[in-house]
């Protein structure tokens, strides 16, 4: 039984699609561009403003955009040194104060992480992300 040339193709083609499908499949639920972020933990520039000194700023971004402009005061947490900039962290913060943490903007996803393992690892309360993150600090200004 002799195939032709479109067919091979179109069953290879399909044969290497089976792993992505799987994985798709598999992962559904696990895979988002952005990490959940329940409303009430979110939190808006005027309402993170209001808080003043009962709020400590946490830039989730890169070293070198925290170095070029931050929130005034804003301590830099991100993923990248984790380790080396927590212990720093944890020095600055107090129960009482709420977490602002914000990344580039509203697509940006280190901040709900940064949020995430604050939360999770080492079990702060009162953990927020800033809505529309710097972007949206910009504009309030």
């Amino acid at each position: 039984m002799k195939f032709s040339l479109a067919c091979q193709a179109l069953i290879l083609a399909a044969f290497s699609l089976l792993p992505g499908v799987g994985q798709a499949i598999y992962f559904r639920d696990k895979i988002s561009l952005q990490s959940p972020v329940p409303a009430s933990e979110m939190v808006t520039v005027v309402q993170a403003r209001a808080w003043g000194g009962n709020a400590i700023w946490v830039d989730a971004r890169p070293d070198n955009e925290f170095a070029r402009d931050h929130v005034p005061g804003a301590l830099s947490l991100n993923e990248d040194r984790w380790g080396e900039l927590l212990p720093l962290f944890l020095a600055e913060w107090s129960p009482e104060k709420k977490i602002v943490v914000y990344c580039s903007s509203q697509g940006c996803n280190a901040s709900r992480e940064v949020a995430r393992r604050l939360r999770n690892e080492a079990q702060l309360k009162n953990v927020f992300v800033l809505e529309g993150g710097w972007e949206e600090w910009l504009k309030k200004k």
